[in-house]
């Protein structure tokens, strides 16, 4: 039999993943990127000189299908990642916590956590036992959807322990608050973490950038395989024919029988927008930022833990929620801190509000040309100024709830904001299939149908899922 045809539009974690489990299954698999890295909204950048991520992740020990596909591909996790026991750990102060599971068995592991913690009083941690037995009994699920702050309440959730941990967690996890983010999806990340075996629970820090943790070793490995790899191609648009699909590039057009479209949702719209209108309409989103500010100290500087929590507070210009000492995974960034900022609109409210400004077409249309220029050049400077702002307000924060005056003047910082880095998870929302109407095209992404939020390991499990259903379409016809 002729081997089945896939063109995956899209390098990054899902596109990769369909691609390779296509390809060990007898595909032949033509993987298209529009630039020059892969690893789609988790892939390395190049700042100065200097090797970043364009947002600092965390995986989880669940996150079986990642781990499992690096494996495929010739990587070691275990070298990658620095694996973490669960915790929760504030700086050394009167304002956090500090809990620490021991490597037990699961539940033990969490209840010992719980029982050694310090910085939360009986309360707080009967209060943490009783979510955790209420949940356990409810297998992790809800009949009906709510927000996660409401559910929360529903089990009387103390104060502290929502500020210190709940809070913390759950913007970590579906970069969405608490008072807006879907409680079943909350839950179900709770699930695969705290209500599985204890590694399940671990926490997984990179030790690499992102697009060596797999994407550039999942396409050396397809190139390895036959299959054919298109950097810098950027797909223009599709179209169905009688053999099934037409792929038209900046370079060349060729035909396939499926089409994997593994981009994020809104390229996916522009691709489909000819071919079905009501699909691309349908993946319009509401967007969560998310900003990773890196500050560069003397290699000297060093945490008392690779990763802490830092009490976020917008009201004082307290904006970090977890920083990492990029020194502790890689020697090389010595000196380096991570500080992110997940569902960053509000720290970014300022720069946004600059892009209004921009929009008063009608006020400037009768300008002169030197005056819209004049204009424009104040908005870059001001947005600039916005950025700064918010990097010194990040080396304030980490001074003061670290104790070490010295880490308000770093050598330099930098401030990623990856605008559109998930979607916002909340309540209900509604979520397209991998597979659509029309016979061999399919949508791969963390934002396709799942019962996880847009992390890695969603984007993950849907191109395999996407490869298995074709697979087994070609088999059936």
């Amino acid at each position: 039999m002729r081997p089945t045809t896939v063109a995956v539009i899209g390098a990054g974690w899902a596109g990769c993943a369909a691609a390779v489990a296509l390809t060990r299954a007898g595909a032949k698999v033509t993987l298209y990127e529009a630039t020059r890295t892969a690893g789609g909204r988790a892939r390395r950048i190049d700042y100065q000189g200097h090797t970043l991520d364009n947002g600092q992740h965390i995986l989880l020990g669940a996150y079986r299908e990642s781990l499992r596909l690096m494996q495929q591909v010739g990587l070691q996790p275990s070298q990658l990642l620095m694996r973490l026991p669960l915790q929760m750990r504030y700086p050394d102060n009167e304002e956090g916590m500090d809990l620490l599971a021991p490597r037990l068995p699961a539940p033990l592991h969490l209840v010992m956590g719980v029982l050694r913690a310090k910085g939360l009083s009986l309360a707080d941690k009967l209060s943490l036992a009783r979510f955790s037995s209420a949940a356990r009994w409810m297998g992790w699920q809800l009949n009906q959807d709510c927000t996660v702050a409401e559910l929360l309440a529903r089990f009387d959730q103390t104060d502290r322990l929502i500020k210190l941990m709940w809070r913390p967690l759950c913007i970590a996890a579906l970069n969405t608050p608490p008072e807006r983010a879907s409680a079943k999806v909350f839950l179900a990340v709770l699930r695969d973490s705290l209500g599985a075996r204890r590694a399940a629970s671990d926490m997984l820090l990179p030790r690499t950038d992102l697009s060596t943790l797999f994407p550039d070793a999942a396409i050396s490995w397809l190139q390895k395989q036959g299959g054919t790899v298109m950097m810098g191609h950027r797909v223009n648009s599709i179209h169905a024919d009688d053999a099934g699909w037409t792929i038209s590039s900046e370079q060349r057009s060729d035909h396939y029988q499926h089409v994997v479209i593994a981009t994020a949702p809104m390229h996916a719209q522009t691709l489909l927008k000819d071919t079905d209108h009501a699909l691309s309409e349908s993946l319009s989103f509401d967007y969560e930022a998310i900003t990773t500010c890196y500050l560069q100290y003397a290699p000297t500087v060093r945490l008392p833990a690779p990763m802490l929590a830092l009490i976020d507070d917008p009201e004082s210009q307290r904006w970090g929620q977890f920083v990492f000492d990029r020194g502790q995974l890689d020697d090389k960034q010595a000196g380096l801190l991570a500080v992110v900022i997940s569902a960053s609109g509000t720290a970014k409210g300022n720069a946004e509000r600059t892009k209004e400004v921009a929009g008063l077409s009608p006020e400037l249309a009768g300008l002169s040309q030197e005056l819209v220029g004049l204009a424009s050049a104040k908005i870059k400077q001001t947005q600039q100024t916005t950025v700064q702002s918010l990097e010194a307000a990040v080396a304030q924060q980490l001074a003061h709830d670290l104790r070490l005056p010295e880490l308000a003047t770093p050598v330099w910082s930098k401030a990623i904001t990856e605008k559109r880095a998930t979607f916002a998870c909340v309540p209900d929302m509604q979520r397209p299939s991998t597979a659509t109407t029309h016979p061999g095209l399919w949508l791969a992404g963390d934002y396709t149908e799942s019962d996880y939020p847009a992390t890695i390991e969603g984007a993950v499990r849907s191109g395999v899922k996407v490869a298995a259903d074709i697979l087994g379409s070609a088999v059936s016809a």
